[in-house]
């Protein structure tokens, strides 16, 4: 079955949809912009935990960034996935591109491929 194509979104759609949350989304880019690793998750999150975990056990550094948990806080994380085009958490950057989550970091740090990662952009 084909769907009739989605019409452009108006205006008013635009300007709120960049309104929504925005200082949330300034704190996340902010971070991402100047900082080499950003967890971004929420509270009682066990992927969350176990992704920082992980880079703390591997002595890479990262800021973490925490919004909410499962009661409060939901719609802060919509607009960050909405801006970020991932739809869970958590959310691993890597000198300013997103990574994935949890498990993609875990096996971008297993293959070494997150320290040459970071090593490129101290070097660039």
């Amino acid at each position: 079955m084909s769907y009739p194509a989605r019409p452009a979104p108006t205006p008013a759609a635009l300007t709120a949809q960049e309104r929504f949350h925005r200082e949330t989304l300034d704190e996340v880019v902010t971070a991402v912009q100047t900082e080499p690793v950003v967890v971004v998750g929420m509270a009682w999150n066990m992927a969350v935990k176990s992704a920082r975990r992980a880079l703390t056990e591997a002595g890479i550094a990262h800021r973490y960034l925490e919004y909410g948990n499962y009661v409060v806080g939901w719609r802060r994380r919509l607009a960050i996935k909405l801006w970020a085009g991932w739809p869970t958490f958590p959310m691993v950057f890597v000198q300013g591109k997103l990574v994935g989550g949890g498990s993609d970091a875990k096996k971008l740090l297993a293959s070494g491929d997150l320290q040459k990662l970071l090593a490129a952009g101290r070097e660039a």
